[in-house]
């Protein structure tokens, strides 16, 4: 009872400073970006924010239950990613600033001058972010259930935590998103570090873990585990790696966008990496639940289970409320994302009050089919990397568009894209075996493919460099636009 009772507190304290805004946000461009002045703290914690998310408390921890030290791939995308990201957020920044930027999809729009191309990819946005939102509020539920032991719990703390979530994102957007982060970061590291406490006191000291498996399970401490081979891990890092470092996951693009420089934004990317160090605790978890727990123990479930097992009840709480905000700090954000990609890039013409109250129905609705989703149990990872998988998709395109003349037209990227997210569709739901290669960097092959002929054949008809025409606003127009 005392953790049920903590748990609905901590969910309804999120909530609270999500709406701690004294007034509303009632406009696109400071919903989304604010004033693009956030310093280097608020930016931080905003893009620290996708390293401390579900999957990293709850799908991590289970990977390396299944595959050992295998799960250290996302250790190794997170760090690898940040040195791509010091040259290209701050270029995508300086592109926002001067173009008005509030998306993704403004940004195709804009430099490869095609609406319909804005279009197309802000609803393929749009549709990969749904099962990293599911993600988010599976996992919060799975986190409430194996705290309190109540299914029932399980699906009223999604609902509460869902409404919670639609009702400060659409009130105060980034700057409700913010506030939270900061709480989120916070609360993850001290429930980490508890773990970690209780770990070293239970086993001995965390050495202790790895030497027992070195006795017990050795084949943990290679990459010979059965789908979490070399393949694997080499496929599932690129992927991920090329994803993360063109910045292709549409919801990282509001806090590039709000950042008061780019100065600002390479400061993190240097210092981010280090921070990623703190997801070796969930990874140990796992490995410490081979020599606990049963083989056959759900692998989402392991991270919760080792903790009441080595933890006193009121901590397993505040591990709890962490594992919250873990979930509700990436779902306000990808509910942010998607819901600015379909109000301002897939529907058009609509005036600027239309424009928030389309918004707020877009939020219902996202959220609304995360949560239909989320009621029936998913694999955490696999839907993580479902979501990679299509975005990356983007990321040949993002590197074209970043030059400062485009010389790749709008048709071959449009079917290059296409072509990489329906063969990430396809394998995904057709349940076509690829062994442990990932899909998304399989479906990189058509994509280049396609843009490479498809562009010979647009020049072979006398088609040039895509002309981008200057924008001469002052800097307050700009903004509004």
């Amino acid at each position: 009872m005392t953790v049920t009772v903590m748990i609905v507190v901590g969910i309804v304290l999120i909530g609270v400073l999500g709406l701690a805004s004294r007034r509303r946000q009632s406009n696109m461009s400071s919903w989304t970006v604010g004033s693009r002045s956030n310093p280097k703290w608020t930016s931080w914690f905003l893009q620290a924010g996708e390293s401390l998310t579900t999957f990293s408390f709850l799908g991590l921890a289970g990977i390396a239950f299944g595959g050992g030290v295998s799960a250290v791939f996302a250790v190794a995308y997170l760090t690898v990613s940040w040195f791509g990201l010091y040259f290209v957020t701050p270029r995508i920044r300086e592109f926002g600033q001067r173009r008005g930027y509030l998306t993704l999809g403004d940004f195709f729009e804009d430099r490869f001058r095609s609406r319909w191309l804005g279009r197309v990819v802000s609803l393929i946005g749009a549709l990969a972010l749904i099962p990293y939102l599911q993600l988010q509020i599976t996992g919060l539920g799975l986190i409430v259930e194996l705290a309190t032991g109540s299914e029932r719990a399980r699906g009223l703390s999604m609902v509460i935590a869902s409404i919670l979530v639609a009702i400060f994102v659409a009130w105060s957007g980034i700057k409700g998103i913010a506030r939270v982060a900061i709480f989120k970061d916070i609360m993850m590291v001290v429930a980490l570090l508890v773990i970690a406490i209780g770990l070293a006191i239970s086993f001995g000291g965390i050495p202790e873990i790895f030497g027992q498996i070195a006795r017990e399970a050795p084949v943990l401490l290679t990459m010979r585990v059965e789908g979490y081979d070399p393949v694997f891990f080499v496929t599932a890092t690129l992927v991920t790696v090329i994803g993360s470092s063109f910045n292709t996951l549409p919801h990282l693009w509001p806090p590039v966008l709000a950042a008061k420089s780019g100065e600002v934004l390479r400061s993190n990317a240097k210092w981010l990496p280090i921070y990623q160090l703190v997801l070796f605790l969930p990874i140990s978890v796992g490995l410490a639940a081979v020599l606990v727990l049963p083989k056959d123990t759900t692998g989402n479930t392991v991270l919760l289970t080792m903790t009441g097992e080595i933890l006193p009840e009121w901590l397993v709480g505040v591990v709890a409320i962490a594992g919250a905000s873990a979930a509700m700090v990436p779902a306000a954000a990808i509910v942010m994302g998607i819901s600015t990609l379909i109000t301002r890039n897939v529907v058009s013409g609509l005036r600027p009050a239309q424009q928030m109250t389309v918004n707020y129905v877009v939020i219902v609705v996202a959220i609304g089919l995360a949560l239909a989703f989320g009621l029936v149990r998913s694999d955490i990872g696999a839907l993580l990397l479902l979501t990679y998988g299509c975005t990356t998709q983007f990321a040949p395109a993002i590197a074209i568009a970043l030059a400062d003349r485009v010389r790749v037209g709008a048709w071959p990227i449009g079917l290059s894209i296409v072509t990489g997210a329906l063969t990430v569709a396809i394998i995904t739901f057709a349940n076509i075996p690829i062994g442990s290669w990932d899909s998304g960097l399989i479906a990189l092959a058509p994509n280049l493919i396609v843009l490479v002929v498809a562009e010979a054949i647009r020049r072979a008809r006398g088609g040039g460099d895509v002309e981008q025409v200057e924008l001469r606003l002052p800097a307050a127009a700009v903004a509004a636009h």
